[in-house]
């Protein structure tokens, strides 16, 4: 880290912060950040904007699109609510990511409505075309199956109650012979 530069535990910054070298968050940054070499968010660390880096790594909380161009990584503890776009992404358990996860180039981002299928490109020095990185997609689950019923039969003359989820079901006195049931006339 020759040329790098520290933002303390208690600064605040709003506004963008772009340069060369390295830059470490350990306090809080309001503004897209774009630096050409490392950006290490600290475990303090609060940021609540775009991050554009060749390298980033996340201990702290970010709020904002994470785009690197060589690595992304998220470590165990950290928060990040966004998009991560780089050619090779890590995010350790116990590391949070809401948002969607692009490995590959880190361009720009593609529209989430549309995505285009992915296309070859010639270059002019190579002659084997490039092909963009496919889109994984969800998938749903099937159901699952319903339960087998059960027939009565002479061996078995009743048929088992299949196991139901939740409470059992409400008990109803029962009045012995000869007694009769007492009502109240709501008047």
């Amino acid at each position: 880290m020759a040329n790098s530069t520290v933002i303390g535990r208690a600064s605040f910054i709003r506004g963008r912060v772009s340069g060369d070298g390295d830059l470490e968050i350990a306090g809080r940054v309001e503004g897209d950040v774009a630096v050409t070499g490392e950006v290490v968010v600290d475990t303090s660390g609060l940021v609540a904007a775009n991050v554009s880096a060749a390298r980033i790594v996340v201990r702290g909380a970010v709020k904002g699109d994470l785009v690197a161009d060589q690595v992304l990584l998220v470590e165990a503890g950290a928060r990040v609510v966004g998009d991560l776009r780089a050619p090779r992404i890590a995010i350790a358990p116990g590391g949070l990511v809401r948002g969607h996860v692009q490995t590959g180039a880190a361009g720009p981002a593609r529209p989430r409505a549309a995505v285009a299928p992915a296309r070859a490109v010639a270059t002019e020095t190579k002659a084997r075309p490039v092909v963009a990185p496919p889109v994984v997609r969800a998938v749903k689950a099937a159901p699952p199956p319903p339960p087998a019923k059960v027939v009565a039969t002479k061996t078995n003359p009743k048929p088992a109650a299949p196991a139901r989820p939740g409470p059992p079901p409400p008990v109803v006195p029962v009045l012995k012979k000869g007694t009769k049931a007492v009502q109240k006339k709501r008047g």
